[in-house]
């Protein structure tokens, strides 16, 4: 007999029939002050699809991310016991007055998958996971359990005695020859390529150890490493063209030893295992920019003879099910292998096939069929990271949660932006809060409200500055709200080409024998849609060549220490101004060398760890957060010291060094190149960690455009960039053509297609239905012709003088 609800557990239900639980349709946010955030309060729908505007650094991801998302991660974690949360990172409490109707956030970010050489798109989505069990039970010959099928384990034989200790008596057990089977060739270790060393770019025949002969970055003789090569037995003094067969092969490729140094215990290894171990365990475009340039010197990757590059052992590529091995089906582009596994009639791995098609599926709906699953994940752009990521919650039951996405427009033409707005509506129509940081106007417009944070960046932004619908937007007088309708006019005349980079046979990827003649001495568009081959043309036939700097998506890598001072080089200048104005050492003038305060040592804050719970950061008393010793602080430059300079915006800090005490061309010149792509307002000291992803593209690009060359390659610039901030992008991008640089940007924003002087268009489609030029020529013959994706996306856009929609 069930027993009767006690008498005081009462229903919020009102007179009309409601609940309480009804009225929970809002998150509100009251009193934010992440990073630039000004006491922001605003109340966001639930269940509906909330886009978030305003120019790069006006505090969009600060609200959405480092404080929503962020607290909502928080309070999860805060469910799991304190065993498991030892385990979990530890995440800080926003900085926000109070938080209010929070779900469950899953955040869909631009962050790149791992740099890892042996992550694939099919091992970051699972796909590979679940070959690995189907050729497992399917596949003939038979060979093993899943871990057989697997490039990133290797086979593994063992014998001899195990012992068990139990109830205090030890139990022994012979094992002989035990194997565990794994699919990771041994000849290249599952990374599909072996790398040759040449030897000229390690070191200098002609000229001794102890005189600097290795060229290998790190490896300097005046400190551990001289030791330590002294240590061992090498002859520091003699050159290395001299050294006997013996000495070289130990310099080289000595295995690991142990050995003594004054009075220290340490271990020799040769120079060729050491770089294996430091830099080639990582991925080339994830080292920093010294070491990569050392590796593409000096080390040359070919395809691993043994397995032909598909990472596995023989055994392995013998075993097929209906005529394909594992690794010619991850060698299909995806969209041809959904349709395979859609073919393969096997009740007995029903279950397994229908999540495989499930999944398979969910990437051509998404616009990621033109990939393979043995693409390597750290080559995929951060659109397609961000819609990889997507794949796993499309066609999930879940409901009430809050999906965050950082401009899921990254990456996508036109055409694939339509695609990407049905899949966010149809996440919201399943009952889902929707928040979305985004600057393209065709996203804006699917919103069911906007939140417009501004009115401008950094110090000049942080607060809220409309919240409606987009036609509201529209007549609301903010920045956005008037940059909304913008359309980009054709140029009445476009420049004429110097010169051309001649591209002929061009096979990379997807491409299909191309031949083009790139013109140089203008502004030229590469454009087509998402995996059309524009990458592929580039970095596999243009970059490389002599006088092209190349300025891709790459992430910025730093830690909190790492500023926009640091980031560009203009720390050097500045602080050899000072050292010369004071008769003292430079390094005084760097919080992290020997100017730092003792106490935090150069950090400005003080780091308490509390376990599991979040960590403690407190202003330094020593320093009073400015990271200086005393004695450093009493330098000056100009009448200003070191800590009072890094405090200054860029376009304060311009004015600063043109003139006067403090003139120092060599800052002024870095300075101008920061405030010429709209970071003036940026603090020279401001930590890396907290700058928005528009931001950190930026600055890559000013410090980029440092670097001497002819031509320049832009891989998408208005990524992160608002639409008030594209028009001063375009003005850069005239000043470099009109300074005799020849620029090729690839793009798929309309306004920077319209601004061209010359616009290659690659398609039709992506994939194998891609690869082919399918037009070239002016941006108004595109308009004119519109016989491409491109050009009839592009002619609507563009409008006549009249301000008219061109026909």
């Amino acid at each position: 007999m069930s027993k009767a609800p006690s008498s005081d557990a009462t229903t919020e239900q009102g007179t009309d029939g409601s609940y309480g639980a009804d009225g929970h349709d809002l998150i509100r946010v009251q009193g934010a002050r992440e990073n630039n955030l000004r006491d922001v309060t605003v109340d966001i729908p639930k269940r509906r699809l909330t886009v978030f505007t305003g120019v790069s650094g006006s505090g969009k991801s600060s609200l959405v991310f480092d404080t929503i998302a962020a607290e909502s991660r928080r309070l999860i974690n805060e469910t799991y016991s304190a065993f498991l949360q030892g385990f979990m990172p530890t995440l800080a409490r926003p900085d926000v007055d109070h938080l209010e109707g929070l779900t469950t956030a899953i955040i869909v970010d631009q962050e790149r998958i791992g740099a890892n050489p042996r992550s694939t798109v099919g091992t970051v989505t699972d796909a590979n996971a679940m070959l690995r069990i189907l050729f497992s039970r399917l596949g003939q010959p038979h060979v093993g359990p899943p871990t057989a099928f697997s490039f990133n384990i290797p086979t593994r034989r063992a014998s001899g005695v195990m012992s068990t200790e139990k109830d205090g008596r030890v139990e022994r057990a012979t094992v002989k020859d035990a194997v565990y089977l794994g699919g990771m060739c041994p000849r290249c270790e599952g990374k599909g390529a072996v790398s040759d060393f040449d030897l000229t770019a390690l070191y200098d025949e002609s000229t001794s150890l102890s005189e600097g002969a290795l060229k290998v970055p790190g490896f300097s003789m005046d400190g551990w490493y001289g030791r330590i090569f002294a240590g061992a037995g090498l002859p520091m003094d003699k050159p290395i063209g001299t050294f006997t067969k013996r000495e070289l092969d130990k310099l080289l490729y000595g295995k690991p030893e142990k050995i003594k140094v004054e009075g220290v215990n340490l271990t020799y290894e040769g120079v060729i295992p050491k770089i294996q171990k430091s830099m080639l365990s990582k991925d080339v475009d994830s080292m920093q920019p010294h070491i990569r340039a050392f590796v593409e010197r000096a080390i040359t990757f070919q395809t691993c003879p043994e397995c032909d590059g598909t990472r596995l052992t023989a055994e392995v590529l013998a075993s097929t099910v209906n005529g394909k091995n594992i690794a010619e089906l991850c060698q299909m582009q995806i969209s041809d292998l959904a349709e395979w596994i859609g073919d393969l009639d096997e009740p007995s791995a029903a279950p397994l096939l229908r999540g495989l098609q499930h999944l398979l599926d969910s990437f051509v709906q998404i616009g990621l069929g033109y990939l393979s699953l043995d693409r390597p994940s750290a080559t995929l752009s951060g659109g397609e990271a961000q819609r990889a990521k997507m794949i796993r919650h499309l066609g999930s039951s879940l409901t009430d949660v809050t999906y965050v996405f950082d401009e899921p427009s990254i990456g996508l033409h036109p055409h694939d932006i339509q695609r990407m707005n049905v899949l966010l509506l149809q996440l919201r129509d399943k009952g889902n809060t929707v928040l979305v940081v985004e600057h393209k106007p065709e996203m804006i417009a699917i919103g069911d409200h906007v939140v417009d944070l501004g009115p401008g960046a950094g110090v000049h932004g942080g607060e809220v500055t409309f919240t409606g619908s987009v036609d509201e937007l529209r007549h609301s007088g903010t920045v956005t709200g008037r940059h909304l309708d913008d359309r980009a006019v054709l140029k009445d005349s476009v420049r004429e080409a110097t010169g051309v980079l001649e591209v002929r046979g061009a096979t990379t990827h997807n491409l299909q024998d191309v031949d083009v003649d790139i013109p140089t001495g203008v502004l030229c568009v590469l454009t087509g849609v998402a995996g059309s081959g524009k990458s592929s043309l580039v970095h596999g036939s243009v970059a490389g060549r002599d006088g092209v700097v190349v300025i891709d998506q790459s992430g910025i890598r730093g830690s909190r220490r790492s500023n926009p001072a640091t980031y560009t080089g203009l720390l050097d200048p500045i602080r050899k101004a000072f050292a010369k104005a004071n008769g003292v050492k430079p390094a005084l003038f760097s919080s992290n060398s020997e100017g730092a305060c003792p106490t935090c040592k150069g950090a400005g804050v003080i780091y308490t760890e509390l376990g599991i719970m979040e960590t403690v950061e407190t202003p330094c008393e020593e320093c009073g957060g400015r990271r200086f010793q005393a004695e450093v602080l009493e330098y000056t430059l100009g009448g200003r010291n070191i800590a009072e300079v890094l405090a200054m915006s860029v376009a304060e800090a311009e004015e600063f060094f043109a003139e006067g005490e403090a003139r120092t061309p060599a800052a002024h010149k870095v300075l101008d190149r920061l405030a010429d792509v709209g970071l003036g307002y940026l603090s020279l000291g401001q930590p890396l960690t907290t700058l928005s992803g528009g931001e950190r593209q930026r600055l890559k690009l000013a410090n980029q455009m440092g670097e001497k060359g002819e031509v320049y390659i832009l891989d998408e610039p208005t990524t992160g960039l608002h639409l008030a901030d594209v028009e001063q992008l375009l003005g850069l991008l005239d000043r470099l053509v009109d300074g005799g640089k020849s620029v090729i940007v690839i793009e798929h924003h309309q306004a920077v297609m319209a601004h061209a002087d010359w616009i290659i268009d690659l398609g039709p489609g992506a994939g194998h239905d891609g690869g082919r030029v399918v037009f070239e020529g002016t941006p108004a013959d595109l308009v004119a012709a519109a016989s491409t994706l491109t050009g009839e996306h592009l002619a609507e856009y563009v409008a006549d003088g009249s301000g008219k929609m061109a026909p």
